[in-house]
């Protein structure tokens, strides 16, 4: 269980990947009372040296005793990692931010947006699971309707950036496309086909519904968030190749009567939301400009021509930060809050 402190020893585990050095350079932005950090990761990463705070942190070996004295760990270091070490940090009195899918549909654990279900967090939590980068990015988004109109139906689209996929990924599409410009043989070996100048309509392992596991975190964890068992999600995941940022196509049916002015009108108001949508001047949410900031870029609001109480939207958000770190800092400051208050 957290205890009130004036400031706290946070650990990063897997700290030297691409989410991890998001939550460290996160950490020191939003000036989180951080008494002491530790780098946590594989032995082959031990001895290497990351910025932190105007100076450097060194990387340790991610051991069960690594976590004595740690108040609150941030893990981003896969599943397998978390379901083995998430216990034993827990047992030396950590509370854990989990970033990986290990427990996000654990009943007992809850998932957690701040600006949409603060509330599911409670105190005493041992484990907080952090949602998918794509889902986070949409249930911003839907909260405020889901709130006034109450959401029947999501039909959304992704195009998700490579970064989702880690660092190799992106170091993958720079080669390929580099490649591909001086016209010699595309080699993927991240993905199963080539990336650059392609859209792959496949992320994570295909299930024997036919949709991908990707897709499926959408749908369960879109429910559980918003707590509403009975919304219907219909999702199609895309890798594209773009360096960071998701972007999501996205249709919601509601049950009451809605309005795009109002529709507008309450995302402009929405914590965490920033509303681009201006057609005549060419303004809508765009991954380049996403990119490296914390907001959930919304645009594009418009009638179903087709259905009545429905609209259209696009959603775009850097997948490392709301996506994944900031989201993830985010829980931890509501924590501290919450002991404060």
């Amino acid at each position: 269980m957290l205890k009130k402190k004036e400031r706290y020893n946070v650990a990063v585990v897997g700290a030297t990947g691409a989410v991890g050095r998001r939550m460290l350079s996160t950490l020191e932005e939003r000036s989180f009372p951080v008494a002491g950090i530790k780098a946590l990761a594989s032995a082959r990463s031990a001895g290497q040296k990351l910025p932190f705070a105007g100076g450097e942190v060194v990387v340790e070996e991610l051991r069960g005793d690594a976590f004595a004295g740690v108040d609150i760990a941030l893990f981003s270091a896969g599943g397998g990692v978390s379901l083995e070490y998430a216990p034993q940090a827990t047992r030396h009195g950590a509370v854990v931010i989990d970033n990986s899918s290990a427990f996000r549909m654990d009943k007992d654990i809850p998932l957690v947006v701040p600006e949409v279900n603060p509330d599911a967090l409670k105190n005493p939590v041992t484990i907080v699971a952090n949602p998918n980068c794509s889902t986070i990015q949409m249930v911003v988004a839907l909260k405020p309707l889901h709130d006034r109109f109450r959401i029947r139906r999501v039909v959304v689209s992704t195009y998700q950036s490579v970064s989702g996929s880690g660092q190799k990924a992106i170091d993958e599409l720079l080669v390929q496309s580099r490649q591909a410009l001086a016209g010699e043989a595309l080699e993927p070996k991240v993905y199963a086909h080539p990336i650059a100048f392609n859209c792959l309509p496949h992320i994570d392992v295909f299930l024997e519904n036919g949709y991908t596991k990707e897709e499926m975190k959408m749908v369960n964890e879109t429910r559980k968030i918003l707590g509403d068992e009975t919304i219907e999600v219909c999702p199609t995941t895309v890798r594209v190749p773009v360096f960071y940022a998701h972007s999501e196509a996205v249709n919601v049916e509601t049950e009451k009567k809605l309005d795009v002015a109002e529709v507008k009108a309450l995302l402009a108001r929405q914590p965490g939301v920033e509303l681009v949508d201006r057609p005549e001047a060419n303004a809508y949410p765009l991954a380049i400009n996403a990119a490296g900031r914390d907001p959930v870029f919304v645009g594009r609001i418009r009638a179903d021509l087709t259905r009545e109480n429905a609209v259209n939207m696009w959603i775009v958000s850097d997948n490392l930060r709301k996506g994944a770190a900031l989201n993830a800092v985010q829980i931890a400051e509501l924590l501290i809050r919450r002991l404060a208050g």
